[in-house]
């Protein structure tokens, strides 16, 4: 495929995308109905679409059309010219306006009124409105810089196995591999990939458990946790078990895995055999109690990682930021309640709104003063790694 044809499949996405369809679904289905499109096109079509994500808001003024707060709704009723306009934004933006030129598969030129103008404010921030204030009270000052950063991609990054292999034998089993990746300072465990990040997956590395997908800013909160050989140790929130086998590589654990939604653990026996983890899945959590140690990876806005996840920006409302709210502030009181004396409850979230992170610590030690904090620490993407906040509260 040409440059410009890819453009065109991508206004094709997007249109999907804009009439409600999840982009994963609609790449998926445009790849599908195109199978003369080779993996090359298909990962460049992705890029766009994902770019255009990130940068909805910003990128739709620059390709002429209206600011509207970026919300990913009201696509289905003219979402071919939307669609058009923000891939115009994205090909504006790099220099490449050129592409629409209407030559094979390529999309036509621009009209008048695709004329564009330069983003300002949150838009050229590529943040909604209503988000401003809540994002504000954690980061300040950083607000701007952040937001800046989210709007670009965000780097591939890899934990060592410690249990298999040092940091540096990994950096020399991936280069076998054909990938290049280096020591980075946010975690003792995490490599960034700076060359072959496609490769990895496909790599003797991956295959053998020496190597593990996790941002580095979530191998960081794990590096937290006061781990020792020996200890009972529950992940209430597993999910796909990243934080669990990360702790799992750092001391000889009695562990237990549970997540509310058990499908999310369904890789998770497959990962840990690869890793040479040795892990518990539970349903009930209470019944194998008390726990010296409880991490709770709680339901979250997301924040943190929306360069990855860059739908969930747009999609995120009031209302839904409220009531996980309520459901972070349960998960919290029940893991309490699972914690033997002296024990340590956890808590961590991928965002950066404070109402998700200190506050909701601080309104979690309000309710249980038998608690007391040990330590938090907030992580942005101006560290590379993904916007993180962990805390370590301790029973008195």
């Amino acid at each position: 495929m040409t440059p410009g044809a890819r453009a065109a499949a991508a206004i094709a996405v997007m249109e999907k995308v804009l009439g409600g369809a999840p982009a994963e679904v609609a790449l998926t289905n445009w790849g599908r109905s195109n199978r003369y499109a080779g993996s090359g096109d298909r990962a460049a079509i992705r890029d766009i679409v994902y770019d255009i994500l990130r940068c909805r808001r910003s990128l739709a003024a620059l390709g002429g059309g209206a600011d509207s707060d970026g919300a990913l709704n009201g696509g289905a009723v003219n979402g071919g010219a939307a669609a058009r306009r923000l891939v115009l934004g994205w090909a504006r933006e790099r220099g490449l306006e050129g592409l629409f030129d209407g030559q094979g598969h390529a999309p036509a030129p621009p009209s008048p009124e695709e004329a564009g103008r330069i983003p300002e404010g949150l838009e050229a921030l590529d943040c909604p409105d209503w988000l401003e204030a809540p994002l504000r009270e954690g980061l300040g000052d950083r607000f701007a810089p952040v937001m800046q950063a989210m709007r670009q991609r965000a780097p591939v990054f890899l934990r060592a196995n410690v249990a298999r292999t040092s940091r540096d034998g990994a950096i020399a089993a991936l280069a076998a591999d054909g990938v290049v990746a280096e020591a980075h300072p946010l975690a003792d465990t995490a490599l960034v990939v700076r060359d072959g990040a496609r490769r990895v997956q496909q790599g003797r590395a991956y295959a053998e458990g020496l190597v593990e997908l996790q941002d580095a800013s979530s191998q960081a909160v794990v590096g937290m946790l006061p781990l020792a050989d020996g200890m009972a140790v529950l992940d209430l929130c597993a999910g796909g078990g990243g934080k669990t086998l990360a702790m799992a590589a750092r001391a000889r654990l009695d562990l237990f895995a549970h997540d509310a939604e058990p499908r999310r653990m369904a890789d998770l026996p497959a990962r840990a055999e690869r890793a040479d983890a040795r892990l518990r899945i539970t349903e009930r959590p209470e019944k194998t109690a008390p726990y010296d140690l409880v991490l709770t990876d709680v339901p979250c806005s997301g924040s943190g990682s929306w360069r990855r996840d860059p739908e969930g920006k747009w999609a995120l409302t009031p209302a839904w930021l409220g009531s996980l709210l309520a459901v972070q502030a349960g998960i919290l009181d029940r893991a309490a309640a699972m914690v033997g004396p002296g024990g340590i409850l956890a808590y961590a979230t991928c965002s950066m709104i404070e109402a998700e992170n200190g506050a909701q610590v601080a309104a979690f030690l309000a309710r249980h003063p038998g608690w007391h904090l040990e330590r938090d620490r907030r992580f942005t993407p101006l560290e590379e790694g993904d916007g993180f906040y962990g805390a370590v509260l301790r029973r008195v």
